[in-house]
C-alpha cells in the first residue's frame, strides 16, 4: 500500500496532519514476470542501484572539478611566472567565482550542510534496501510457487507412471491367462 501525506482540520482554526494509507496494487502481465526475473538473473554486479547511481555520478563530477581546477592553477601559475599574458576576461570570470562561494569558516552552515547531506544519503540509501528485500522477496516467493508447481507437476507424472503399469500388469495377467489353455 501506498500513503499520502494528508491535512484534516480537526476544529475551526490548526490542521493535523495525518498519512492516510491508499490501497494500490501493481501488477504485471506473466510475460513481464519472466523478463524481469532473467534481468534480475543476469545482474553481476552488486553496486547496481539509486545510492550507487548518484554516488558515482558524484565521483564523476569531482574528478571534473578537480580536472578544471588544475586547469586554472596551471594557468594562474603560467601567468604569475610571465610565461603568458594576463587575460582581463578570463581573471574577471575567476573572481566571480570566488566572491560567489559561500563562507564555510561559519560553524552552523558546516553543521546545516552535513545535516541535509546526511539526511539525503540516508533516505537514498533506505529507499536501495527497501527495494533490493522487496526484490528479494518477489524472488523468494515466486521461487516457492515454482517448487510447489514442480511438486504437483511430479505427483501428476507418478500417477500416471502408476497406472501404466497397473495397466501393462493387468494386460500381461491376461495374455498369461489366455496363454494356459492352449498348452
Amino acid at each position: 500500500s501506498s500513503g499520502i501525506n494528508a491535512e484534516w482540520p480537526l476544529r475551526p482554526g490548526p490542521t493535523t496532519r495525518t498519512f492516510d494509507h491508499v490501497k494500490s496494487e501493481i501488477g504485471a502481465e506473466e510475460a513481464e514476470e519472466v523478463g524481469v526475473e532473467h534481468l534480475l538473473r543476469d545482474i553481476k554486479d552488486t553496486t547496481v542501484g539509486t545510492l550507487s547511481q548518484h554516488l558515482t555520478t558524484q565521483v564523476v563530477a569531482l574528478k571534473s572539478l578537480h580536472s578544471k581546477l588544475q586547469d586554472i592553477s596551471v594557468y594562474l601559475t603560467q601567468v604569475s611566472d610571465g610565461k603568458l599574458p594576463v587575460n582581463h576576461p578570463i581573471i574577471y570570470q575567476l573572481q566571480d567565482v570566488f566572491n560567489l562561494l559561500p563562507n564555510l569558516n561559519v560553524p552552523d552552515l558546516m553543521k546545516a550542510f552535513t545535516v541535509k547531506t546526511n539526511d539525503q544519503n540516508l533516505v537514498m540509501y533506505t529507499a536501495s534496501i527497501i527495494r533490493a528485500v522487496i526484490a528479494l522477496h518477489s524472488l523468494i516467493n515466486n521461487k516457492t510457487t515454482n517448487r510447489a508447481a514442480e511438486k504437483e507437476g511430479s505427483k501428476k507424472v507418478q500417477n500416471m507412471i502408476e497406472v501404466e503399469k497397473e495397466d501393462k500388469k493387468e494386460k500381461s495377467s491376461d495374455c498369461d491367462s489366455a496363454l494356459i489353455p492352449l498348452l
